[in-house]
């Protein structure tokens, strides 16, 4: 007996009311890419591993899906390597392709090769999928669509001003209210860091400090010390946990925090400015929050940092994030091109669209109109009315086959189909169609230009 088939962990069939579902969220935030006037671009699914690798992080590569080269890729292998069972230093000779991590990476390297066809500043968008090697939870998978929005070639903090006003327009368009957008801003986190004398290590601090709200403060502190944080740092690090008040009055203590801190105070200069421009012009339905403990512990971002949070009561990680990354096409030739953007997490939404049952009912509607078969001659009369329904934008299909009326009802109900018309020898003669609508149980008898105005 054949075994049964499966699919890997971490990833997902989608059927189609899922994909619906699906479509509906990736055309709302297409919808909002446009309005702010990004344009789309796509990048191939791999990348060379040497693109990928060491702009992520230690823990980042970790999680980057290596791709084995083709043909016998042993016989090209690092020996020692393979003879010492090494698999970290055995990687680069037999692997030199990747499945992308993200899509903000090669998006950097599009900009470096395609610098000479790009006007700048260049805003475009992208929505693809991405892979991660990461252990799958709610939530989390390892082959996921991202969609992001970029501008690079400005330094412009109008762009972070607009990027806070495109979240609140996407879930809005969503019907998605209360979510919290959280800003940080890198140049604060090097602040902290030489406060606290762990200058030489703002990874680790950054990374450990991602993971408050994770692990807690007891864990990240634990982390922190085994980085080789003194104690000392520490203690002066603990104000920044309890950090509470609105935006102007953490403002005001972490300028008394970061006093010292020339890098520090910039930080706080341009969330300032950030944080005026957006009270001014309002938002819809999202609030701006300071939380100087985000730091989404990737290497490449300098500037604001922004994570997106669902409304209270839903249990979710982020459902977006972002920020300014001044030197990432710098790694790849391009110097002195600024860059910002941000993500919004696909799979993540949906799930909060779900739990929160916000997704319209009109979305999985596909055929709109169902004509019942009762043979050819039934049929072919059945299409040229069809034919015309599908040139009037409504979706129109022809049961297959001349089963049991009773079958081709069923289908309809199962399918949530809200009209049926059925055209038998009578309704041919008069060249009329009876409609059925399946949802008031009402059956009217119907020329073709009414047909088509009751089904619109």
């Amino acid at each position: 007996m054949a075994q049964k088939p499966g699919i890997p962990k971490g990833t997902r069939d989608f059927n189609p009311e899922e994909v619906a579902k699906r479509h509906f969220i990736m055309d709302t935030i297409k919808t909002q890419f446009k309005t702010f006037g990004f344009q789309p671009i796509e990048t191939p699914s791999f990348e060379n591993s040497s693109t990928l690798m060491g702009k992520y992080g230690e823990e980042g590569d970790r999680l980057i899906f290596k791709i084995l080269n083709s043909g016998d890729y042993l016989k090209k292998a690092d020996q020692k390597a393979l003879s010492e069972l090494n698999s970290n230093a055995i990687t680069s000779s037999i692997s030199e392709k990747a499945l992308r991590y993200d899509l903000t990476v090669p998006f950097a390297r599009y900009v470096v090769q395609h610098q000479n066809d790009i006007e700048f500043p260049f805003k475009r968008y992208q929505m693809q999928p991405v892979w991660r090697a990461d252990r799958p939870q709610k939530g989390r998978f390892r082959e996921f669509y991202q969609c992001d929005a970029d501008v690079v070639g400005s330094n412009s903090l109008w762009q972070e001003v607009e990027f806070v006003q495109l979240y609140d327009n996407v879930f809005s368009a969503l019907k998605l209210d209360g979510v919290t957008i959280k800003i940080n801003n890198r140049k604060i986190l090097s602040g902290i860091a030489h406060v606290i004398g762990a200058s030489d290590k703002l990874i680790d601090f950054t990374v450990a400090l991602d993971k408050l709200d994770k692990i807690g403060e007891e864990k990240v502190i634990e982390e922190m010390l085994s980085k080789g944080i003194s104690k000392e740092g520490l203690t002066k690090l603990k104000p920044l946990f309890t950090l509470s008040g609105d935006f102007g009055n953490q403002i005001k203590s972490l300028k008394s925090i970061l006093s010292t801190s020339e890098e520090g105070l910039k930080g706080i200069e341009e969330l300032e400015f950030i944080n005026q421009a957006i009270t001014t012009l309002g938002l819809k339905s999202a609030k701006l929050q300071l939380d100087v403990t985000l730091a989404r512990g990737l290497n490449y971002y300098t500037g604001a940092i922004f994570e997106v949070s669902a409304p209270n009561g839903v249990k979710m990680g982020s459902i977006g994030g972002g920020g300014r990354y001044d030197d990432l096409t710098g790694i790849f030739g391009l110097k002195n091109v600024s860059g910002v953007g941000v993500s919004f997490g696909l799979d993540r939404i949906y799930l909060v669209l779900e739990e929160l049952n916000l997704f319209p009912e009109t979305v999985t509607n596909s055929t709109k109109v169902l004509f019942i078969n009762f043979g050819d001659k039934e049929a072919l009369f059945s299409l040229k009315a069809i034919k015309a329904l599908r040139a009037q934008g409504i979706n129109a299909e022809l049961y297959p086959d001349n089963a049991k009326m009773k079958k081709q009802m069923n289908y309809a109900n199962k399918r949530n189909i809200p009209f049926v018309v059925l055209v038998g020898d009578n309704e041919m003669e008069a060249n009329k169609f009876t409609l059925k609508n399946m949802i008031e149980g009402s059956q009217s008898l119907l020329d073709l230009e009414d047909l088509i105005s009751s089904t619109k």
